[in-house]
């Protein structure tokens, strides 16, 4: 029996792209989603989730997990295609509907095979990954419970279509918000002296925290630090008592982050300090790095060499991605795909290649089954809960 006819993927995909949701919005996606999978009689689990599905195929042990996510985001897309988003300003502009047709066919794969898996395949549809909550939001409903692997993709529009790739140990890097309220004293901009100049401290502030990376920490460390947001004042004739600055820090190393707010705060608060001004810090952690088991990593680049890809080891990547979440529970491996998309991830024109989805579907849908028989067989001490 064939499920999964060759252009259903891609139509999957299209009817996603037209009908873009939001991060903890994705209402309509999911009861597509929940369709097509019934469709094909895939057991969905009866999970407490506002939005999302998680389905599962198989009996008994081993389980193992296949991940996509599911939202967009708030982007005016500026691609001209029949499917272009009928939400707007909301666009798909992160590939995630690409994701989701390559597991909702590797689901219809693995169905065909059922009564010969050797283990259960667990698959989420995962929300508000853009949010970094949605990952959190699954634990905590009990979608990673009992599982032994975890196994995701991202598209990647920079590598070629037919390349794929990954890296054992620290991938993708946490993701950390910072805001930074410094409070002078305002005055009319004639008469700066009567005031504290909260637009100057800041500035020193934005300046200084570029010391961190290669000053504070060693340089070999990937540290970045980036203020993104800096806002003050209403008029052009009066110094604002207060200014307002937001950023990021991300890295790869756990020990750092830890130290980093306290670093921050101590930079600031000094030159706050110098100038008679005030500063607070609110810090906004977000998902930790994303470390692949070194493991998982090679098993899925032998895999993609197997299965006809271009594999090839990655470089430390500096964005985030809260499959990282699931890393920290269970062992497994992120691995990213080409796309083959002229402009990046998160851009209104961003159009990955179509191409992609079916050697993604065959790939995933045969890693899963391997994955199984690794676990039901071997066991081995190297992969193992953790």
């Amino acid at each position: 029996m064939n499920l999964l006819s060759p252009d259903q993927p891609v139509a999957w995909r299209r009817e996603l792209h037209q009908y873009p949701e939001l991060s903890g919005e994705e209402f309509a996606t999911t009861e597509r989603i929940r369709h097509w999978l019934q469709q094909a009689d895939i057991r969905l689990l009866p999970l407490a989730l506002k939005t999302g599905v998680v389905a599962e195929l198989g009996q008994g042990a081993p389980l193992i997990a296949l991940r996509a996510d599911i939202d967009a985001l708030p982007i005016t897309e500026a691609v001209d295609r029949p499917w272009a988003s009928r939400n707007h300003g909301v666009m798909h502009a992160c590939g995630h509907d690409l994701h989701t047709a390559v597991m909702l066919g590797a689901a219809y794969r693995l169905k065909q095979q059922e009564a010969a898996l050797p283990g259960r395949v667990r698959v989420l549809f995962q929300p508000a990954e853009e949010t970094f909550t949605g990952a959190q939001q699954l634990i905590a409903a009990g979608a990673l419970d009992d599982v032994q692997a975890i196994f995701g993709m991202h598209n990647a529009p920079e590598l070629s279509l037919g390349t794929l790739e990954t890296r054992g140990g620290a991938f993708y890097a946490n993701v950390d918000r910072f805001v930074l309220r410094v409070t002078g004293k305002g005055a009319h901009a004639a008469r700066p002296h009567e005031g504290i100049d909260a637009i100057v401290v800041a500035s020193q502030i934005v300046t200084a925290l570029q010391t961190l990376p290669g000053r504070t920490f060693s340089a070999l460390e990937s540290v970045v630090v980036s203020v993104t947001r800096f806002t003050a004042g209403n008029t052009w004739n009066v110094l604002p008592q207060t200014v307002e600055l937001e950023g990021t820090v991300r890295t790869h190393n756990t020990a750092i982050r830890t130290r980093i707010p306290e670093k921050i705060r101590a930079l600031a608060g000094g030159i706050a300090a110098g100038f008679g001004a005030s500063v607070e810090l609110e810090w906004l952690a977000g998902p930790p790095a994303l470390i692949n088991s070194p493991e998982w990593a090679d098993f899925a680049l032998r895999h993609a060499t197997e299965s006809g890809y271009r594999s090839q080891q990655a470089a430390p990547m500096m964005g985030g991605e809260d499959f990282a979440e699931y890393l920290h529970h269970v062992p497994g491996v992120f691995v990213s795909i080409g796309s083959a998309s002229d402009y990046g991830l998160h851009h209104p024109a961003f159009d990955p290649s179509e191409a992609a989805i079916a050697p993604a579907i065959d790939y995933f849908s045969s890693l899963a089954q391997q994955a199984l028989q690794q676990v039901a067989t071997e066991q081995p001490a190297n992969i193992r809960m953790v």
